[in-house]
């Protein structure tokens, strides 16, 4: 069976998903852009600061199922200017440690809400 997975301590879904989906032993979490659940604002318009909001909701996310981001096994970044990769790469260091998680990093044309970066992730028990 498929388990909805939410917590306030991240941005409501703003369409029809769910913030994450626990599958067994893994959990697919939705792609977080940088919303402040608390405020519902970008908590900047900068790539750090959206960087650090994006992975702060994957860790509540995680968090909810009792897990840490040392348990996530893959991510994908989808940056809106690829010219930000280098400084969301050193706010992502900061939210994970070695053996690090596979990862996918690219631009795209557009963001929802016109967000510098979403962050989709899969974790594991």
């Amino acid at each position: 069976m498929n388990k909805a997975i939410h917590t306030d301590k991240a941005p409501a879904a703003i369409g029809p998903y769910s913030q994450a989906i626990r599958a067994g032993n893994t959990i697919y979490v939705s792609g977080q852009i940088p919303i402040d659940p608390a405020t519902g604002a970008f908590a900047g318009e900068d790539i750090v600061s959206q960087t650090r909001q994006s992975l702060t909701n994957i860790r509540n996310i995680l968090a909810e199922e009792g897990l840490d981001m040392s348990r996530v096994v893959k991510t994908t970044v989808m940056l809106k200017d690829i010219a930000d990769f280098a400084a969301m790469n050193e706010v992502y260091a900061e939210f994970f440690t070695a053996p690090y998680p596979a990862r996918a990093a690219y631009q795209v044309a557009a963001l929802p809400k016109d967000a510098r970066v979403e962050i989709e992730c899969v974790a594991v028990f």
